[in-house]
């Protein structure tokens, strides 16, 4: 166990901090799924404009790599465009 106050404080800071990142993660990869499931165009294109936003928010966080990213803000583009 740690036995400095900063230290203490530090586990703290780093459980929220982790539970923040996977909240944003989880969501971020069901909106994912959800718009891979979209079948109209109008939808997924509005659908696909807030995914981005958030793949890009988890990349600008590193929780996510930035390539990773742009991997995934490819692949969806390109679904969606072949919808």
């Amino acid at each position: 166990m740690a036995n400095h106050k900063s230290a203490l404080k530090r586990i703290r800071s780093n459980d929220k901090k982790r539970l923040r990142n996977r909240f944003q993660h989880k969501t971020t990869r069901n909106a994912i799924k959800k718009l891979k499931e979209l079948t109209d165009r109008k939808e997924a294109d509005v659908l696909l404009k807030s995914v981005i936003s958030m793949v890009d928010k988890l990349s600008k966080r590193n929780i996510i790599h930035a390539n990773k990213a742009a991997n995934l803000k490819s692949k969806l583009t390109k679904h969606v465009s072949a919808i």
